[in-house]
């Protein structure tokens, strides 16, 4: 299969990348700047430059390809306008463009956050989003627009926090987190189950148009995140702008329709193979 990563020297993007090149796809990666994009080149990937704001470099991108994988987005930092451009109307474009070059299947990686502050509530892909920041707002109007868009078959994949592969993530988000209640849970996603979902929605047969969380088995506190990475517990001072974060993601769809089961149920699973 000939498939197109976007975002794919980010985190998500560039591992996902790799591993779908390691099991024998023809990889292309929408870049920027090549520059930053060496490890791909020297994993087998092909590197097309272009960006998600300059229409006219997609077409190119998106020739000849099967499917579309779409990972890039602007997030930590992004204002709002920022957010809308890169996420909303850059995914438009994209769209649009893969459509037009009669792309068979197109994968968006959107956000478990669009859900907003559900109290640790279990959240399916039925409920309702209200989400309250500029990221998440952002990606739920992509989602919306590619749902609504004809001629086009959609696949959407809500991410929960992704860690594992040698990504730091974790330890990026304590200072952040600092103040969050240490009994907050939220649900996690190892890059290899990321990519393992997004291969099995390339390969199976499922319905158009769908929605699935991706998300494994447990979804641990933060003081038990906290401590994967040798931290103390937060400290639960501002429990308030912790709420956005609360985010329990219900994934029985996703093993029903796709037959997906995580590789690390748990993360206690991925510390034990040092993953």
């Amino acid at each position: 299969m000939k498939i197109l990563v976007t975002g794919a020297t980010g985190k998500v993007g560039s591992r996902l990348g790799k591993r779908l090149a390691q099991r024998g796809d023809h990889v292309r990666a929408l870049v920027r700047d090549r520059a930053r994009a060496a490890d791909l080149l020297e994993a087998g990937i092909e590197l097309v430059e272009g960006d998600l704001l300059a229409v006219d470099s997609l077409p190119a991108a998106v020739r000849g390809v099967d499917a579309v994988v779409h990972c890039a987005a602007f997030f930590r930092g992004a204002t709002t306008e920022q957010a809308h451009a890169v996420n909303d109307l850059g995914t438009q474009h994209l769209a649009n463009a893969a459509r037009a070059a009669a792309v068979k299947r197109f994968i968006f990686t959107s956000t478990g956050l669009v859900y907003g502050p559900s109290g640790g509530r279990l959240l399916g892909e039925d409920d309702a989003c209200a989400p309250t920041s500029a990221y998440p707002a952002s990606k739920l109007a992509a989602e919306r627009f590619l749902l609504a868009l004809e001629g086009l078959d959609v696949r959407v994949l809500r991410l929960p926090f992704v860690y594992g592969d040698g990504d730091p993530h974790i330890e990026e988000v304590i200072p952040m987190m600092l103040s969050f209640p240490p009994a907050l849970r939220m649900s996690i996603g190892h890059h290899a189950d990321i990519a393992q979902a997004v291969a099995r929605l390339l390969d199976i047969p499922s319905p158009s148009h769908r929605i699935y969380n991706v998300v494994d088995d447990e979804a641990p506190d933060l003081a038990t995140l906290f401590a994967s990475v040798g931290a103390p517990p937060p400290d639960g001072s501002d429990a308030e702008r912790a709420r956005p974060f609360e985010m329990v993601l219900d994934g029985r769809r996703i093993r029903e329709d796709l037959g997906f089961k995580p590789e690390f149920p748990r993360l206690a699973d991925a510390i034990a193979r040092r993953a």
